[in-house]
């Protein structure tokens, strides 16, 4: 049987379903989002249905797709609905349950029905615009005609809606709209906020709609943070078939973990973002750096610490890792006394930062989730240099000591970069008798300093200090290279585990915390 609106009589009701009632699907359109992939499905959308069935929020979503893969006609055949797969763990607990999804009421294809589309902008009650057009998409197109049926880029089609509004309402300020992109960009909503505008003035609107544009509209930065793979594997599909008796042709997975934070200091924005209610995984702050923060180094910098060691070790996924107790407590204690000393603030507090330190561990464990620890080694120097040198000289200078952790972290990195060469000139590691071509930037520099320097001393120092590499400066680096030598040394006699846990008794010696 396939989910639709019509069957939804006829399937079962389950305990582990969360179910939508009746009165949801005539709920007023109230926001209208920009993206169909699975990120949007499976975090923003899902916040909307879950306020819904609260009672909270009470408006659904209408769906611009503008790209050509994909199928808008599996929305339509199952009405907008939905489900996700959620699959985690949470406070030690393991989570496996189902989430009907309701929150979309169609889906429009941009290149077929754009007058449909403006025409939303005529709604009084739709005051909320989402999107995840990519980091791509956030790009400014200076020959983009807003006047297009529809317009080239995402700027284009939503600087086009929101003058469709303005002319339809004559530019009241109560008209202005709550635009929250989700693309993987800092800064993002004003970064969209200033293409906007730019592309106002190329196309020549007049001087009462940019001054709307500006004033009445809130463009808000935001962050978004859950794995949502995707499909489920084909026979974990069919067991969810069997499970729930229906067949969803648009089901997801996503882990349990969930992070929307939102940018604002307006109360009427405040107000009109009523479904972040429903769910603590919504922040709505004047200021999120801080939750940017806590991923940045917390989780991306804790990869980017760890991915060369685990890779080395023979581990092939992060959850493979987590299940070895020697790699777990590194990444562990790495986190919790050599990270988290060194980005605390006033706002930051230490039970912040060790709270989202346990969630980014069950993650971590999460078996649902295959993270493979090679393709987090993806553009590594860049990685290490803009997430983690700054914890190393902060680390260094606050407390005047190496922190061996992150020493070793960065001699694994090092000793990771000691690639061959193939057959095309390829910087590749070995892994399972097969060549994986290492991607990164410097991979081939490396590769060559690898096979040059006289010594383990000069290659160290010159990763460190070389302002095409780290760039830190000499002096405080000193120690910490020494250090780093004497790890990258062991790890070359190929005993990985075993200078990791020489690295924790070293670490349990010098903790902070």
């Amino acid at each position: 049987m396939q989910l639709s609106k019509k069957t939804l009589a006829s399937i079962r009701k389950n305990n582990k379903l969360s179910w939508p009632h009746e009165a949801i699907f005539s709920l007023p359109e109230k926001i209208i989002q920009f993206g169909t992939g699975v990120l949007l499905r499976g975090l923003p959308d899902y916040f909307v249905d879950k306020a819904n069935k609260k009672g909270i929020f009470n408006g659904r979503i209408v769906v611009v797709k503008s790209t050509n893969s994909g199928n808008a006609d599996a929305f339509a055949e199952q009405d907008g609905l939905y489900t996700i797969a959620v699959r985690g763990i949470e406070n030690n607990a393991t989570i496996q349950e189902y989430w009907l999804n309701a929150a979309i009421s169609r889906v429009l294809n941009a290149n077929d029905a754009w007058n449909e589309i403006l025409s939303c902008a005529a709604n009084s009650e739709m005051q909320i615009v989402i999107s995840n057009t990519t980091e791509v998409g956030i790009t400014l197109l200076p020959k983009d005609g807003i006047f297009a049926a529809p317009p080239v880029s995402y700027p284009g089609k939503l600087l086009a809606f929101l003058y469709h509004r303005y002319t339809i309402f004559n530019g009241r300020p109560e008209s202005g709209m709550v635009i929250i992109p989700t693309e993987l960009i800092v800064n993002n909503g004003k970064k969209l906020k200033q293409i906007v505008l730019e592309l106002a003035k190329i196309n020549r609107l007049k001087d009462e709609f940019i001054q709307w544009l500006q004033d009445a509209n809130d463009f808000c930065d935001s962050l978004v943070d859950r794995i949502v793979p995707g499909k489920l594997p084909e026979q974990d599909a069919d067991l969810a078939a069997q499970q729930l008796g229906y067949q969803d042709d648009l089901m997801i997975m996503s882990e349990a973990y969930r992070l929307w934070a939102i940018e604002t200091s307006s109360d009427r924005t405040k107000s009109i973002l009523s479904f972040a209610a429903a769910d603590n995984g919504v922040i709505i702050d004047d200021d999120i750096s801080m939750y940017r923060e806590l991923k940045l180094r917390l989780l991306n910098g804790t990869h980017t610490f760890s991915c060369g060691l685990a890779f080395l070790a023979g581990f092939d996924t992060v959850k493979d890792a987590m299940d070895i107790s020697v790699m777990a407590s590194f990444i562990t204690n790495l986190m919790l006394y050599e990270i988290t000393p060194v980005i605390l603030s006033e706002k930051l507090t230490q039970q912040k930062a060790k709270q989202f330190a346990l969630q980014v561990l069950d993650r971590f464990r999460n078996p649902a989730i295959a993270h493979h620890w090679f393709s987090i080694t993806m553009q590594y120097t860049s990685k290490m240099k803009m997430r983690n040198v700054p914890l190393i000289t902060k680390y260094l200078q606050q407390f005047k000591t190496v922190p061996p952790l992150m020493a070793l972290g960065f001699a694994g990195y090092l000793y990771f970069m000691k690639t061959e060469l193939n057959t095309l000139e390829q910087p590749v590691q070995l892994q399972h008798n097969q060549q994986l071509i290492v991607q990164d930037d410097f991979a081939l520099q490396l590769n060559k300093l690898w096979n040059e320097v006289g010594s383990i001393d000069e290659l160290v120092q010159t990763v460190l200090t070389d302002v095409h590499f780290m760039g830190m400066d000499a002096t405080t680096s000193n120690t910490f290279a020494i250090q780093v030598k004497a790890f990258l040394t062991e790890l070359m006699e190929g005993k990985v585990l075993e200078v990791l846990k020489n690295s924790l008794q070293q670490q349990n010696a010098n903790a902070v915390i």
